[in-house]
């Protein structure tokens, strides 16, 4: 009765022949990956206050808010505001400045709350954030340089646990995964800031993870079948970590789920973007990771059979 789980997503005996179509799987990622990097160069990522500068004010009105009357009001106290928005609820507003180093930040959002209360008496500032030029610079930097680390260090941990088709064949997948991720971002116009590079580093971790556990699988299976051909023990190896793979990213989704559908303006960028990622390292893990991993390791890793036609 405790022995068996009470869901499976599919059966134990499934034989499901992945690799089949392993070719359209690989174009279909490229295509995607191209088109995001195309997307990535125009229209470009939104950048957030974190790495663009500048100030963000989100306030909130007493009912409804009038973008009209805010903007009117801004105006009339001279500030030029890059974007008056709403975010949240109805009374909810998000309003962003240009600055500079010479900005008295400060009495600029001193400026704003007047202007705000002018517009909409009763209104409250929650928060103001400020980022000069020459900091959204370095953490733009520092955001890109922990990606490029990330990625190299997951080359080299499995490189050292695997063979190198393994580790070639994990980050090409990851690589591809990012620029997923990148193209997915511009499309949503999501801010592109410090969350989202924890988003897209976190999303790596996890696709990494999921890859090293189909990549023990065949790895254990490599052991244990030596004759069968590479292409045959890759779908084998899949359809028996099926289930745990289905299992652990179903999991993950449902428990960012709700941050993406109730989150609110602060935290539903991050779990969309997780959301988002978590279909495309599970998928990739099996369409992308694996075919990869046969047309490198065809040769070298079954070296006494002859692979399998079609």
């Amino acid at each position: 009765m405790f022995g068996r789980p009470l869901l499976r997503f599919v059966r134990s005996e499934t034989h499901i022949n992945f690799m089949r179509g392993r070719f359209l799987g690989l174009i279909t990622s490229a295509v995607l990956s191209i088109a995001s990097l195309i997307l990535f160069f125009h229209p470009g990522l939104t950048l957030g206050l974190d790495f663009k500068g500048g100030i963000v004010v989100e306030a909130r009105t007493a009912g409804p808010a009038d973008f009209g009357k805010i903007r009117s009001a801004l105006a009339a106290h001279h500030i030029e505001a890059a974007g008056v928005q709403s975010f949240g609820g109805d009374n909810d507003v998000l309003i962003r400045l240009g600055a500079d180093e010479n900005t008295n930040t400060n009495a600029v959002i001193d400026q704003v709350r007047q202007a705000i209360t002018e517009a909409q008496p009763g209104a409250t500032v929650l928060r103001a954030d400020a980022v000069g030029a020459s900091v959204s610079a370095e953490l733009l930097r520092n955001g890109l340089l922990a990606l490029g680390l990330s990625l190299v260090m997951i080359l080299a941990y499995i490189w050292f646990r695997f063979e190198w088709e393994f580790a070639l064949s994990a980050v090409v997948t990851l690589v591809l995964d990012l620029t997923k991720t990148i193209g997915f971002l511009v499309l949503t116009h999501f801010e592109f800031d410090l969350v989202m590079v924890a988003a897209i580093l976190t999303i790596l971790g996890y696709s990494t993870n999921d890859k090293v556990v189909v990549y023990d699988r065949v790895r254990e299976n490599l052991r244990r079948y030596r004759t069968m051909p590479l292409r045959e023990l890759i779908d084998l190896s899949i359809n028996e970590t099926l289930n745990r793979t289905l299992g652990t990213s179903t999991t993950v989704f449902l428990a960012a789920l709700p941050l993406a559908i109730f989150g609110g303006a602060s935290l539903s960028g991050f779990a969309w973007v997780m959301l988002f990622g978590i279909v495309v390292g599970t998928s990739s893990s099996i369409f992308i990771a694996a075919p990869l991993l046969l047309l490198l390791g065809e040769k070298r890793l079954r070296k006494d059979t002859k692979p399998v036609a079609g």
